[in-house]
């Protein structure tokens, strides 16, 4: 891979702009970030992360498994299908691991490597770069789009502020398609949403989400990371001072001033930042790198492509900005270990929830068995004298195929079954079995007598679950 820096537009003499005009007040929500384009490593790889979580995206609910649709959490009837595994509410344990799998792998990220979630992954800021890219197209870059945000409206104007809002409107509305298509079988989605017989829950749904993409991703942008992300606000807990986040060496860099490639820093006393600002015109929150480390950053690394950029051009070393740690920019000899009790601790939490995850689904079975009792009327006297027991299997198939299971009594002898033994029952679906068992009162030695019922699939006779329950006979 190629990993020559290149920053657009930079002059070989850097003209110096007032800080006022860069930062007017950044927590001003009225005051709009012009994001400048840059190109380096950290861009390229987050253009290449955010182009492989847009494609999962993308084509996850379009993927079949089984006949049926790979990935969908249907919220109506009550199950999730993930590739062959069907989660249904009585499987919330192994839901509950997941998302603590996925958090817990979040605080280790955090801790090692700051807020790289928020930079190359969060959806807001890929959906961000993906709006801004498209203002790129139509409106040029961040000087000239400053510029048409100044202008008088024209045709000009007209134009390309239709084409942006056009683009951000249908690349929203095919976001909003794309996720309502993850709780709603997609290829039945869009022939109704074409025929306008789509229900009012999936289009209600897909214009509250496109308007929210379109908000977030076109409007708000970093007032979501600034002011309304709670992760930004708890995230510093989980740093310390051996955690990689983008820092500004200011030993190296200070004292700041512009000055040719020709004069001698050290002459002039001055350190390698030059003061050119560009580290503030390519963060799309708006920061200033250089006055320390500050929540709003969400470790993008766009400012380190930058300033590299404006290194290599003046023949200096990288590295000003870079992702380093507070302790290796401190003085002392002692640097960050890589290994340390936190992190390790983090990898044992995620190793253990990983095998109670792998455990939980290694031993659940494709089906369940619930007994109903009427608690009513326990049992019965029929007119020849015999005990009559009344029960409802409710009976869940957990594959993602229809089954056909034989039901047995274990513990009984010289009973009359009525009712079926043979059921048939969905893919996902649980279906209850009404039945009743008769007894001869002499046969029974207790008033209680425990028993079992038992149900297999009838191809699969050694997969068999039994639940216990009570032959009630009475006085």
């Amino acid at each position: 891979m190629d990993n020559q820096i290149k920053v657009k537009n930079i002059p070989t003499e850097v003209k110096i702009q007032p800080p006022e005009q860069l930062q007017p007040d950044r927590f001003n929500p009225r005051n709009r970030i012009y994001v400048r384009a840059v190109q380096g490593l950290h861009q390229l790889l987050r253009k290449q992360i955010g182009f492989v979580g847009m494609l999962a995206f993308m084509l996850l609910p379009w993927l079949s498994f089984n006949g049926q649709q790979a990935v969908l959490f249907d919220l109506f009837e009550q199950k999730f299908n993930i590739f062959g595994l069907t989660l249904l509410p009585q499987d919330l344990t192994i839901l509950a691991f997941i998302l603590m799998i996925a958090a817990f792998a979040l605080f280790l990220v955090t801790t090692f490597y700051g807020r790289v979630w928020c930079g190359y992954t969060c959806p807001q800021t890929v959906w961000t770069f993906i709006f801004i890219w498209f203002e790129e197209k139509f409106e040029g870059s961040a000087n000239q789009r400053k510029k048409l945000d100044q202008r008088a409206m024209d045709f000009d104007k007209f134009w390309r502020k239709t084409a942006k809002h056009s683009s951000w409107i249908l690349f929203s509305l095919y976001t909003a398609i794309t996720f309502v298509g993850y709780f709603t079988p997609i290829r039945t989605l869009l022939p109704d949403l074409l025929t306008f017989s789509a229900s009012g829950y999936a289009t209600v749904s897909i214009l509250v989400f496109a308007v929210c993409t379109y908000g977030n991703a076109g409007w708000m942008r970093e007032i979501m990371c600034l002011h309304i992300c709670p992760y930004s606000r708890f995230q510093s807990a989980m740093f310390d001072k051996d955690t990689f986040t983008v820092s500004y060496d200011a030993k190296r860099g200070e004292e700041r001033g512009p000055r040719s490639r020709k004069q001698d820093r050290n002459e002039l006393e001055l350190g390698d930042c030059i003061d050119c600002n560009l580290c503030v015109q390519v963060c799309p929150t708006g920061i200033d790198i250089r006055n320390g480390l500050q929540y709003e950053c969400i470790n993008c690394g766009a400012c380190i492509d930058a300033c590299d950029g404006v290194m290599d051009k003046m023949n200096y070393p990288r590295g000003l900005i870079s992702y380093t740690t507070e302790r290796n920019l401190e003085a002392s000899a002692e640097k960050t270990k890589p290994i340390r009790g936190k992190l390790v601790g983090y990898v044992c939490i995620l190793l253990v929830l990983t095998g109670a995850l792998v455990a939980n689904v290694a031993m659940r079975k494709p089906m369940e068995l619930d007994i109903i009792r009427d608690r009513n009327q326990l049992y019965r006297v029929n007119f020849e004298g015999l005990v009559e027991n009344t029960y409802t299997l409710k009976i869940i198939n957990k594959a993602q195929k229809e089954q056909t299971f034989h039901i047995e009594v274990l513990g009984l002898t010289h009973f009359e079954y009525l009712g079926k033994q043979q059921v048939t029952v969905g893919a996902g679906r649980a279906l209850d079995v009404p039945l009743s068992l008769i007894i001869d009162p002499y046969e029974l030695k207790k008033p209680i007598t425990e028993f079992e019922f038992a149900i297999y699939p009838i191809d699969q006779p050694q997969s068999k679950l039994t639940q216990a329950t009570n032959f009630f006979k009475g006085k």
